[in-house]
């Protein structure tokens, strides 16, 4: 791509006003990251996840992330050519230090390393910490099941989410999430909170000037609130109640205390802590199927359980029963034709990146 002044060209008329081509925004990504002196094959892992996020759907992981990101390299606060160092191994379990790299890149690179344990040993399980925000879990647990593994992954994240009964943040949304390989196309494909909603849901929100349901987050005072800003102010909610609250200290062991990574509110914020790094901490356990059984067997059992669900009894207003995983595949590949979507607000972050590191805009 070149790099020299900043142009704007019109969309390919092939692509709706709010939809571009992922190679496109990929490009532009590498680009980006590669003059923020990340490696040109960091920046590709890097664009690699941020643009799945995009394909899958959850755009609040994607490339509306970039901006926060760069801004951090900026003030020191994230290496971006930092190097992945397995500090400590004993047979199938390893600790790995993130040097403070970008947690996409790293976290590839760990489930890499993990690849081969896991393959002599039938498991392999690490914990990660000195890392940041590594973007959709689910992302990795993917290219583990692709691999015909399977992926536990847990992360910590910066405090967000009062522990049930007080009115203060102590946990982050603490997501967990898994991936399982199938004969159907696409894997089954868990990633979830253990907030109400992704926190990254009410930055949007933010960011594009909405509301938000009344039942996602508390304000400063302890009470209910449409208000994003009030919400990002005060505390998100708990799925589930005491359950929700539950599995989040159970992430924060496996993802902070277990790893040595910060803990609770000593976790930086992404946004809010532009004077220190986060610390974020991550598990990941990986199980290789051909261990436990054939992986052509597993398949066939994984896609009889499928199928046996997809047949029970609808509900009177229910259209189909869908699977986990499901909707991001067909979203992904109604995204791959029509290109993803990016807001405008995005979209003027981009342009503003390019014109301030002399990258050509060609979205």
């Amino acid at each position: 791509m070149s790099h020299s002044s900043t142009t704007y060209k019109k969309k390919s008329s092939s692509v709706p006003a709010n939809r571009y081509k992922p190679e496109s925004v990929r490009q532009i990504i590498i680009a980006i990251a590669t003059e923020s002196g990340v490696t040109p094959s960091d920046a590709c892992l890097f664009a690699d996840a941020l643009i799945e996020a995009d394909l899958q759907g959850t755009s609040t992981h994607g490339v509306s992330r970039l901006k926060i990101y760069i801004d951090r390299i900026r003030k020191g606060l994230i290496d971006p050519a930092a190097k992945l160092e397995v500090e400590r191994q004993r047979g199938a379990t390893l600790v790995v230090n993130a040097g403070n790299g970008l947690g996409q890149v790293q976290a590839v690179k760990t489930l890499k390393t993990l690849m081969p344990v896991a393959r002599k040993y039938g498991v392999a399980a690490c914990t990660i910490h000195n890392s940041q925000h590594c973007g959709a879990l689910s992302y990795y647990c993917n290219q583990a099941a692709k691999n015909h593994m399977i992926l536990f992954a847990t992360t910590n994240s910066e405090p967000s989410m009062a522990p049930k009964g007080a009115s203060e943040a102590y946990f982050g949304t603490n997501p967990l999430a898994s991936s399982f390989p199938t004969g159907k196309g696409y894997p089954i494909k868990i990633d979830l909170a253990t907030s109400l909603v992704a926190r990254g849901n009410i930055i949007a929100a933010q960011k594009e000037g909405e509301s938000i349901p009344r039942n996602w987050a508390l304000s400063e005072e302890g009470e209910p609130t449409t208000d994003a800003a009030e919400a990002l102010a005060g505390t998100m909610l708990p799925m589930a109640g005491h359950k929700g609250y539950a599995l989040a200290m159970m992430v924060e062991i496996f993802s902070g205390v277990l790893s040595g990574a910060a803990i609770g509110p000593s976790v930086g914020s992404m946004y809010d802590d532009m004077d220190r790094q986060q610390d974020v901490g991550h598990f990941f356990c990986l199980l290789d199927i051909s261990s436990f059984m054939d992986i052509g067997e597993f398949k066939q059992r994984i896609d009889t359980m499928i199928e046996e669900i997809k047949a029970c009894q609808k509900r009177p207003n229910a259209n189909e029963i869908r699977i986990p995983g499901e909707r991001s595949h067909q979203t992904a590949k109604q995204n791959s034709k029509q290109g993803i979507i990016i807001e405008e607000a995005t979209q003027q972050e981009l342009q503003r990146l390019c014109h301030e590191l002399d990258i050509e805009y060609t979205l």
